[in-house]
């Protein structure tokens, strides 16, 4: 990794190992999400600290848009853009495969400062995510919760066709916009390094199960790092939702993560206006934090906005 010399001193650079432990509190964002962001992470994760904001990068994915970023420690003010992308290419401009650029700012209040007066204009979609917190006693189940699905967590080296049904469920829910082999691909991908997590001892993968007809009709992951457990992609079969899955598999796979592998909060993050926020409040989760991003894609395009 090259190192980089942004606004004068060069702090010190931590790299998180599978155990989540070795990293310098420098390198720790204050927020509950960008903190888990990270958490979740292929274990060959990065994170640097420079003079104003953290450098995180994915070597083994560089088209990770969101795994290569730079978290600023406050929003954007006028005439930020320039200097931030100026930054961004001081850090990844050597890597030819990190053709995106997105910035992120670690506050929790939701405030965006220029963010739409400084990157609208440049080609960025605005990101916003709340962050829902629970503690693992305070998770609990929903009354109408589905009772006739089977709940359980994957086999890491078997159950290759559910793993499968799991990539076509995230394929199923992915934005129009992208392409589908290679969201296919990504997702694959992806469950490939969190599957590496979970052989260190750092959560699983839930799913709910049909049991007549052995299919996929929910599925999730928890991430456990340090006592926190960080929920990964929660999502129903569109065919089965708002048939109580989803809380059913919520609650299962918090109580396991829990007494398994020693998770003692949890944290959802999610679209502002997702349709599931009250569920995953009537199951115990509090609306805690609001963070924001902005990135723009390798073509120049925006990604998804949830204002736009």
């Amino acid at each position: 990794m090259r190192a980089a010399r942004i606004g004068g001193r060069q702090a010190a650079v931590g790299q998180l190992t599978q155990t989540g432990c070795e990293v310098s509190t420098s390198t720790i964002p204050r927020s509950l999400v960008w903190a888990t962001d990270i958490d979740v992470m292929a274990a060959d994760r990065v994170v640097a600290r420079r003079d104003g904001y953290l450098v995180i990068r994915s070597p083994s994915h560089p088209e990770f848009y969101w795994g290569n970023l730079l978290l600023l420690d406050d929003p954007p003010a006028a005439g930020d853009g320039p200097r931030w992308e100026r930054w961004f290419d001081a850090e990844f401009g050597r890597e030819p495969r990190v053709a995106h650029r997105t910035f992120a700012w670690d506050r929790v209040d939701g405030e965006l400062g220029a963010a739409r007066e400084e990157f609208r204009c440049r080609g960025y979609g605005l990101e916003e995510t709340v962050g829902l917190v629970a503690t693992s006693d305070g998770v609990q189940p929903h009354p109408r919760e589905n009772r006739e699905v089977t709940v359980r967590a994957l086999d890491l080296d078997g159950d290759g066709d559910l793993w499968e049904q799991v990539v076509e469920l995230q394929v199923a829910s992915r934005d129009d916009q992208f392409d589908e082999q290679v969201h296919r691909d990504f997702c694959r991908h992806h469950l490939r390094d969190t599957r590496a997590l979970f052989r260190a001892g750092r959560g699983a993968w839930f799913v709910a199960l049909d049991p007549d007809e052995r299919e996929v009709v929910g599925s999730c992951g928890v991430v456990v790092t340090g006592g926190r457990g960080r929920f990964r992609l929660v999502d129903t079969a569109a065919a089965h939702r708002r048939k109580g899955i989803c809380s059913r598999l919520v609650v299962e796979a918090a109580r396991r993560a829990t007494d398994l592998h020693g998770a003692r909060r949890f944290v959802i993050a999610a679209d502002p206006g997702y349709h599931a926020l009250g569920l995953y409040e009537s199951l115990g989760f509090r609306r805690a934090e609001r963070v924001a991003g902005v990135c723009r894609l390798p073509d120049g395009s925006a990604t998804p906005s949830v204002d736009s």
